[in-house]
């Protein structure tokens, strides 16, 4: 599968809540990055994707464009719109998305979006005034690898 096919297959299945097909598409070694979870590698980072998509419901939408990949590398632009599980607050996040392909596959994922807009929208006032902060986002890194490892261990 070429690079570009590669992407769009992955965000398809990201849309249509295909958390199987999503893992495909990565290598055994992927290493997936972003300002909620950190850095999570191989297996992690798929169920980092199931448990996503878990929690979905039927006003989460994902969208995409903006793909451009050669053999080595690629970008892509997505957008989530969800409700925000613990406070139920509408979230818009727009993330840019850099990848790194190794046979065929997404050998490395870093997703980047303004984590500040990303709390005032998920945690309103609070996160409006503390989003910005190394402190909140060491505390929700904490929060969402807990929330992880519990996901696995129920599985």
């Amino acid at each position: 599968m070429n690079t570009h096919k590669l992407i769009e297959t992955f965000y398809t299945s990201f849309s249509n809540g295909n958390s199987k097909e999503m893992a495909d598409c990565y290598h055994k070694d992927i290493v997936f990055q972003d300002p909620v979870f950190g850095t999570l590698k191989g297996k992690r980072a798929c169920k980092m994707w199931e448990m996503l998509l878990a929690k979905r419901t039927e006003s989460t939408q994902i969208s995409f464009d903006n793909i451009k990949t050669n053999a080595d590398q690629g970008t892509a632009t997505w957008k989530a719109e969800y409700t925000y599980g613990e406070t139920n607050r509408k979230v818009i996040n727009i993330v840019h998305a850099n990848f790194k392909f190794k046979d065929g596959k997404i050998i490395e994922h870093i997703d980047s979006f303004n984590l500040w807009k990303w709390t005032q929208q998920a945690m309103g006032f609070a996160g409006y005034l503390f989003g910005w902060t190394p402190f909140l986002k060491s505390k929700i890194q904490k929060t969402t690898h807990k929330k992880l490892n519990d996901f696995i261990n129920n599985k």
